[in-house]
């Protein structure tokens, strides 16, 4: 297993919200017995697009499914369920979700998203489980343009024991950028971490600065960022894809940490930003805690959110 690995029974406990939604909601419509036939899908469809997997990529699955009934590769409404799983598992293939590492010196990851995404936390979980590997890391507090920004990275790098770059509020982020970089070399980081801005997607300021931060790291370490990390609110459903859309529009997104699916009952959009934007997520987030993070495998997401028995595995 992986570093951020986490097994189905793990998975399955913390997508508590949304597993029962699904369950509930697809064990209604495929009854024993039930066959299958336009009104059969047409619910299912609907179920679907309810629980956020989206329109595009649920009329992609009902598409796939009605191909297969007609080839009679399933029969009956009991074989959906396995169909549906074997169908989104294949969305991933494995190279979209390596977290990709320098070949010399600190590997630089790069986190952007909007305020209120969790993007602090899901920092600090990222620091932690690298530290707890024995790994150097340090972290870069370039959101300047709020002190309570630059707090929260402080307590939680104090918390977990990591290394904080940092500078007064209001101080030039790319200067925060330079300045944690030459660190991570001096030091001998095996990671740097940046923080950025919590800027609304909207804010064009705001996305130049993301690149100036860029251009200043590379310049100091060679081909970094090796990752750019979109963290997005899996609670706010759709709004995440739009959010996603817009970033892609400014910096090269290589990622993203899904944060807060512990808390929703919308874990669906996992499947359609993969879908629809074809950018990986890489890491979910499932608690409050620094060790609440997992490495997202398709597999045990999957096996976990449509697992409709309540033992743990």
């Amino acid at each position: 297993m992986g570093l951020f690995s986490k097994t189905v029974g793990f998975i399955k406990n913390r997508i508590s919200k949304t597993r029962s939604k699904i369950s509930s909601s697809l064990s209604a419509i495929l009854l024993v017995g039930r066959k299958i036939d336009d009104e059969l899908l047409d619910e299912l469809e609907e179920t679907l697009i309810g629980d956020d997997i989206g329109v595009e990529t649920t009329d992609k699955l009902i598409s796939s499914l009605r191909e297969a009934y007609k080839k009679k590769e399933i029969l009956d409404s009991e074989q959906i369920i396995p169909f549906l799983k074997n169908e989104i598992k294949n969305y991933w293939p494995k190279q979209d979700r390596d977290v990709h590492f320098a070949q010399s010196g600190p590997t630089v990851i790069l986190v952007a998203g909007v305020n209120g995404s969790g993007k602090t936390t899901s920092i600090a979980k990222l620091a932690y489980t690298l530290s707890k590997d024995n790994k150097k890391v340090i972290v870069a507090a370039c959101d300047t343009f709020r002190a309570a920004a630059v707090d929260q990275l402080t307590i939680w790098s104090d918390r977990i024991g990591v290394e904080i770059v940092k500078h007064k509020q209001g101080s030039d982020p790319a200067a925060v950028a330079y300045d944690a970089a030459s660190a991570a070399v001096s030091r001998g980081a095996d990671f740097l971490i940046i923080d950025t801005a919590g800027r609304l997607h909207t804010q064009k300021h705001l996305m130049r600065e993301l690149e100036k931060i860029k251009a200043v790291v590379s310049k100091q370490i060679p081909d970094s960022p090796h990752e750019v990390i979109l963290v997005l609110d899996g609670t706010t459903g759709q709004n995440a894809i739009v959010q996603a859309k817009n970033f892609t529009e400014s910096i090269e997104v290589t990622g993203i940490f899904l944060s807060k699916l512990d808390g929703t009952a919308r874990g669906g959009i996992v499947i359609a930003i993969k879908d629809q934007l074809d950018i990986p997520v890489k890491f979910i987030g499932l608690g409050e805690t620094p060790e609440d993070i997992a490495e997202f495998d398709p597999d045990e997401f999957v096996e976990a959110l449509f697992n409709t028995q309540d033992d743990d595995e």
